[in-house]
């Protein structure tokens, strides 16, 4: 067999740092990766079984291979990322840019005017951020307004301007926002001080701005200006109050990016928090949506690089909770104890709220999409073989062992399905026996299901232990759905559920999506079974009262039901609307049984 031009293009591939691009038949990009070694990365692609089946799919699609040789792992990362993020191939991660994120200015004049912007200008001015938030953006304005009186007006302060009277001051003047630069009422050093301070809070550090602060206080309150230290404590309270708001952790952790995720089936969510002097000042949560079944080492490895290309960040450290390749020139750290677990728990925190916020949306939008998450997550936390779109839970209500009752509820797509739900009376079984009784209805509903040629549920769940879960075992044996059917009971007490064949039951996490579809199951089987079973009891002692009048058969009660509505109506009613439901003959005789004379 002849080598296809693919096989010589992977023959040839170098044991070499880079990223590696895969083309199809129309010679459009359709996936870019990073290895630390292209040739061993690549090649395993062609010669590995592929469990998962997007993979399957792409490595059928690819007709060429193209690489690109870097110095090093960290930029082999930061290359993917910038080609993800161009090309958009179909089964990468998709990556947006960041163009719309708001920065804070610092503007490059002699008297600097600080401001938001969304636009980026090479002109040395200076630029925090971008920020997340535009919340937090005019937060920090705010503060740094409430602290020190800066210029807001765009004029050209140049001293030549200044010294000859070009300008006058304004109403922010006035007002006592502004100290007047623009007729030279302000020293150029003076102003700089207060810039120099507003760049270390806007960095996270608030130590300098304080200190300054109360020395101010206290040096205007030693020289009795009461009215000027007031204003400076008002002052010193807004920094304070700001960074007790800010301040979660050790003010020595500094300079630190903390990323955590929490995936599912077919997402990867990934928080990141950015620490300076112990301040968080910056939080993101991106979501990525997986392609290929990727693991959670590459979706971080990958959303880090991401993250810290878009925000800028230069840190050299970085927080995760499991090992991953970031290069030589960040220091990865796994937090075990302390502040820095601490931290990194709180950014998972973050992570998990996202994606339930996410979800809640989900649901609401897009109810397919969460059935289709619903159903992938219960079987694979069920060890099932097929989604259970369709699921049928039994319960028995025998209270007191009267009129037993079983009652079979229906989810479909993990929603109630209640014109499905089907009661039944027990009919073989003498006295409360919930085993016989679970035997005896399961047989009888997919009996009949099968005799209908109805379809069957991809599982059933059984209110109780072990002994019900047998009986209803030993019904689909007799019906030979044994295997056809993924059955498991549920324990009340501990949640307990219970395979059949198997004497060690399976503990899901009490938060889990999963465990609550099925706990509403079990509670909406329980629900529907007692109030069958109370309106069963009603009826029965209701007609049990009409049976008792001599001359008064099955059929007249059954009429007079059916008229009257209730046992007090026929009670209450005339001997001429009696007559009018059931003769003249039996309606005296039941008239005259409530009406003695």
């Amino acid at each position: 067999m002849s080598e296809t031009g693919l096989d010589i293009q992977i023959k040839t591939l170098p044991h070499q740092p880079g990223v590696y691009q895969y083309f199809d038949a129309d010679e459009k990009l359709i996936y870019v990766g990073k290895a630390k070694d292209i040739k061993k990365r690549v090649s395993s692609y062609f010669t590995k079984h592929h469990d998962y089946g997007k993979t399957r799919v792409l490595v059928k699609k690819i007709v060429s291979v193209k690489h690109i040789v870097v110095d090093t792992e960290t930029d082999a990362l930061l290359l993917e990322n910038n080609l993800i993020k161009k090309y958009q191939p179909r089964y990468n991660v998709l990556l947006k840019d960041d163009k719309s994120y708001p920065w804070i200015c610092v503007k490059n004049e002699r008297f600097p005017r600080v401001f938001s912007t969304r636009r980026v200008i090479k002109d040395g001015s200076e630029y925090f951020g971008p920020y997340t938030s535009m919340k937090t953006v005019k937060t920090l304005l705010g503060l740094i307004k409430g602290l020190y009186q800066l210029r807001t007006c765009n004029f050209h302060l140049s001293e030549t301007k200044v010294e000859a009277g070009k300008y006058k001051v304004c109403l922010e003047y006035h007002l006592g926002n502004c100290k007047g630069a623009c007729e030279g009422l302000e020293t150029e050093a003076e102003y700089h001080n207060n810039v120099a301070a507003i760049r270390e809070i806007l960095k996270g550090n608030f130590k300098d701005s304080l200190q300054q602060f109360r020395k101010q206080m206290k040096t205007y309150a030693e020289q009795m200006q009461f009215e000027d230290a007031q204003k400076v404590k008002e002052k010193l309270e807004i920094l304070e109050n700001y960074q007790s708001k800010s301040t979660i952790i050790n003010p020595k952790i500094s300079n630190v990016d903390v990323f955590s995720i929490v995936s599912d089936e077919g997402y990867g969510y990934i928080n990141f928090l950015q620490i300076s002097y112990g301040s968080i000042i910056r939080s993101h949560t991106l979501e990525l949506k997986k392609k290929l079944d990727e693991t959670d080492e590459e979706l971080l490895a990958l959303a880090v690089t991401e993250i810290r290309q878009r925000f800028h960040s230069n840190s050299k450290e970085v927080y995760v909770p499991f090992e991953i390749d970031l290069g030589e020139k960040v220091k990865v750290t796994i937090p075990k104890l302390g502040d820095k677990k601490n931290i990194l728990d709180l950014s998972k925190r973050n992570a998990k709220y996202y994606r339930m916020d996410k979800l809640k949306q989900i649901k609401i939008v897009d109810p397919d999409r969460h059935a289709n998450r619903i159903m992938a997550q219960m079987k694979s936390d069920l060890r099932l073989s097929e989604e259970p779109r369709h699921i049928e839970c039994f319960d028995n209500s025998n209270i007191q062992g009267t009129n037993p009752v079983a009652a079979c509820v229906v989810f479909k797509n993990g929603k109630p399905s209640k014109r499905d739900y089907r009661h039944f009376n027990i009919k073989t079984v003498e006295g409360p026996d919930d085993f016989a009784s679970m035997e005896e209805v399961v047989y009888r509903r997919y009996k009949r299901l099968l005799d209908e040629e109805q379809s069957l549920p991809q599982l059933i769940i059984i209110d109780g232990g072990k002994g019900q879960l047998s009986s209803a075992l030993k019904s689909l044996d007799q019906l030979q759905l044994r295997n056809k059917i993924a059955i498991i009971g549920i324990a009340k007490r501990l949640e307990e559920l219970f395979y059949p064949d198997d004497p060690i039951p399976l503990y899901l996490d009490k938060k889990s999506e999963t465990l609550k579809i099925i706990q509403q199951l079990r509670n909406e089987a329980h629900r529907f079974g007692i109030e069958h079973h109370r309106n069963r009891r009603s009826k029965s002692a209701l007609t049990t009262e009409l049976e008792s009048i001599p001359g008064v058969g099955e059929q007249t009660i059954v009429d007079l039901m059916k008229a009257f509505k209730s046992v007090k109506r026929i009670t209450n009613a005339k001997l001429d609307e009696l007559e009018a439901v059931v003769g003249v003959s039996r309606a005296s005789k039941v008239y005259h049984y409530y009406h003695k004379i």
